[in-house]
């Protein structure tokens, strides 16, 4: 076991993962790297890992063989970037595993390949890691919805359905039990003490929407090093584009649904106890005002108030469903759930890597 003494200070090094799947977001793809590019305090290196897609790895493997033409910080060299393909399972958890396996920063952070980051995002991220305590930090991702507006039906406390950051979480910079995924940072320390991301948690291909992987590991974390600090400081900011198709209610029901299967997976794997607190919190204070809110604001002739309040109410009702049809399966069949290990994922990150020139 690696016992790494935690870095501190400007000199931080952080390693940016970001996971790819499909070449339908090629462009959302380079807009990360952009971002990543050009942040205020420079990425020590960028990982580009391709989930099972040979096509797309040999196109981005190719692509950034080429000079970038992207601007950055006056006087900084451009991060190192390497294509990578996924040496795990088909899978977001196993993808960010073979990132963190190849990275050298002691922190690494992961942006969604779908988001661009604010230019201080990594900023903010090393600026709290000067407490040694620190072994998670994550940010505020804002949706950008592809229409151009937010649906009057949608309710801000489930933003987190399209990945953002939801109505409920404390402004600020606070300590939290988990950290968002899509926009977040570790100490390669508390990999090296807790394991990786598990397998058999998070999204995996074209299977249902599945998520919580940061949660469980998140949770694992504060129980293997009891006086973790984990934070979100909600200046780390980043936006997230949130697509058409994910603006239909069918999609908020089919996702609330997948995060009740999901949360039911955590509970298995780290106690119901932790794995719920905060969604109890949630339910029974944050919810419930929800709805009056929705009420209050139809009462008042607001557009989409009794809307908003019933798709409280539906969400819960499918994220409830969700997770009792996930207690009951997982006792039945259960799911194999593997942390993942992040020095060798499957006896060679190295072997399933395409590296392109230092850009």
């Amino acid at each position: 076991m690696n016992r790494r003494r935690p870095a501190v200070g400007p000199g931080l090094r952080i390693s940016v993962v970001i996971c790819v799947h499909t070449e339908d977001r090629w462009d959302d793809i380079l807009a990360a790297v952009a971002s990543v590019r050009v942040q205020s305090h420079p990425a020590h290196e960028l990982l580009l890992v391709v989930d099972h897609h040979e096509r797309l790895l040999d196109r981005l493997t190719e692509h950034f063989a080429r000079p970038p033409g992207a601007a950055r910080p006056p006087g900084a060299p451009p991060a190192p970037l390497r294509v990578l393909a996924n040496a795990g399972p088909r899978g977001l958890s196993a993808g960010r595993n073979t990132g963190i396996a190849a990275a050298d920063g002691e922190v690494i952070a992961f942006l969604d390949d779908d988001a661009v980051a604010e230019r201080d995002w990594l900023r903010h991220f090393a600026a709290a890691y000067a407490d040694p305590a620190v072994m998670a930090v994550g940010g505020r991702t804002e949706p950008v919805w592809e229409s151009g507006s937010r649906p009057l039906w949608f309710p801000e406390e489930f933003d987190w359905v399209v990945g953002c950051t939801y109505r409920g979480l404390p402004p600020g910079k606070v300590r939290v039990r988990n950290v968002l995924g899509g926009n977040a940072s570790f100490r390669r320390v508390a990999f090296d003490l807790a394991g990786g991301f598990t397998t058999g948690i998070g999204r995996d291909g074209d299977r249902r929407p599945l998520g919580c992987e940061e949660t469980e590991l998140c949770i694992r974390i504060s129980q293997v090093l009891p006086d973790a600090v984990l934070l979100i400081d909600d200046r780390a900011v980043i936006h997230h584009r949130v697509p058409a198709a994910r603006r239909r209610f069918r999609y908020f029901r089919g996702r609330a649904y997948a995060e009740g299967l999901s949360k039911a997976l955590v509970a298995r794997s780290v106690g119901a106890r932790d794995g719920l607190a905060a969604e109890r919190r949630h339910t029974l204070r944050v919810l419930p005002a929800g709805v009056l809110r929705g009420v209050r604001d139809a009462l008042l002739g607001r557009p989409g108030g009794a809307a908003r309040a019933g798709a409280i109410v539906a969400g819960a009702a499918a994220a409830a469903s969700g997770y009792a049809w996930g207690t009951v399966r997982s006792r039945v069949k259960p799911t194999p759930l593997h942390p993942g290990p992040v020095d060798d994922p499957v006896g060679g990150t190295a072997a399933a890597a395409h590296e392109g020139a230092p850009a």
